[in-house]
């Protein structure tokens, strides 16, 4: 499984950016495809996942309203549009695969089991 993230950059707090997940080596339909940011001295969180089996989506609380999880499965590609950016949405942005549980993603990283190498997303204040 290959994971290629690309999207990333400089926006201006308030700006919009949108995240591409590239998947290679799997059927995209049997998997769960998640995105997980890190800033510099804090955890790993997961930001939003999506099941294409079930067709559900999850958001952490912080990204609600704002992000927004979408896949093309003739592409392969799944992606985050990200709105109203703060400095606090500035992180790597990793893309996963694994298996999904039950149908479903879900936003914790034990779930996942191949990684991309992630995209910097800076937020300009």
């Amino acid at each position: 499984v290959q994971l290629v993230e690309s999207g990333g950059g400089l926006v201006q707090a308030g700006g919009s950016l949108r995240l591409s997940c590239r998947v290679s080596g799997v059927s995209f339909d049997d998997y769960a495809i998640g995105w997980f940011r890190q800033a510099p001295g804090k955890e790993r969180e997961g930001v939003s996942c999506i099941s294409e089996s079930s067709g559900t989506t999850s958001y952490s609380e912080s990204v609600k309203g704002r992000f927004t999880i979408s896949s093309d499965g003739a592409k392969n590609t799944v992606y985050l549009q990200m709105n109203r950016l703060t400095p606090e949405d500035a992180a790597v942005y990793y893309c996963a695969a694994g298996p999904p549980l039950f149908g479903l993603c879900h936003r914790h990283a034990n779930q996942y089991t191949s990684w991309g190498r992630g995209t910097q997303v800076t937020v300009a204040s």
